[in-house]
């Protein structure tokens, strides 16, 4: 028994690190911000309790309110596309074009940028002054207007076409490699059949890419929360609140306004939506695996 257990112990020893990690670093701190949410704290540390004036006064501002609504759009807006501009993108591949892994490494190549890369890059594309509409109106088209970054109505539109724009080729190289897990044989059996391509990749491939994309888009919504770089990069947030969001907010009153109190009640509020957007996914794996491991 002795000898059957030191490998368990080296293993128990190995991870105590991670552990420690984990559990001091990770909620410890979240721990402790969420403490300072409910102090009056501003550029240091308080022990005040206020309850949970931070709070209301979190919800009472136009500003954050603002934020949720323009993060709720963004997400919507940017998930769906990235979904379904990465399946259009994989169907097209699986056609086993010319020059495929050209294409592949073109279409995946913006998930590589970093997304203040990214919002540089269509922040000047979409500028008045100096991108495409600058570029058109110097060919004669004098009435052509693409403002998105300083219209107040399409700012935010204008985030979420950068975002599709990085994140589609994530989807695509996930529903590629579900594509060309499909057997060959049920292909066969559609064009037997006469099925047409496009009703072949909508009712056949498409549900049982299921669970790839699932998770393509759980990755997708994760990184919606923790939306920041892009916007900073691209318009700041502007114009007036049009494209402020939540992490941004947080952070201009961590280190622009020294409103610490407030800062950790908008990062509560996220680490619970955070939750409440996750619970139901992982509730619903661990039903499904149950179901399997009882039948």
């Amino acid at each position: 028994m002795p000898i059957k257990r030191k490998p368990h112990l080296s293993a128990t020893f190995a991870l105590l690190p991670t552990w420690f990690v984990a559990v001091v670093v990770f909620i410890g701190t979240m721990a402790w911000s969420i403490r300072l949410s409910f102090t009056n704290s501003t550029l240091f540390p308080s022990s005040t309790y206020v309850g949970f004036t931070q709070y209301v006064k979190l919800f009472y501002s136009a500003k954050w309110l603002a934020s949720l609504q323009n993060v709720l759009i963004f997400g919507v807006l940017y998930v769906a596309g990235c979904l379904l501009l990465g399946f259009l993108l994989a169907a097209a591949l699986d056609r086993k074009i010319r020059f495929e892994s050209a294409f592949r490494t073109i279409f995946l190549y913006p998930y590589a940028m970093s997304f203040v890369v990214t919002g540089l890059i269509w922040q000047w594309m979409l500028n008045p002054t100096l991108g495409i509409q600058a570029s058109v109106r110097s060919l004669g088209w004098e009435t052509f207007v693409l403002d998105w970054v300083v219209n107040r109505d399409m700012a935010i539109y204008a985030l979420v076409l950068a975002g599709v724009w990085q994140g589609a080729g994530l989807v695509m190289v996930i529903a590629l490699a579900g594509m060309r897990g499909i057997e060959a044989e049920q292909w066969k059996a559609a064009r037997i059949d006469g099925i047409p391509v496009w009703r072949i990749y909508v009712s056949i491939i498409l549900p049982q890419l299921g669970p790839a994309l699932a998770a393509a888009g759980m990755l997708l919504a994760m990184g919606v929360i923790k939306t920041y770089d892009i916007v900073v990069a691209m318009t700041n947030g502007g114009p007036g609140n049009s494209t402020e969001v939540p992490a941004k907010f947080i952070m201009d009153n961590l280190f622009g306004r020294q409103n610490l109190g407030l800062a950790t009640a908008g990062a509560t509020v996220l680490v619970l939506g955070v939750i409440t957007a996750v619970a139901p996914f992982r509730y619903a794996i661990y039903m499904r695996n149950r179901a399997k491991g009882a039948a």
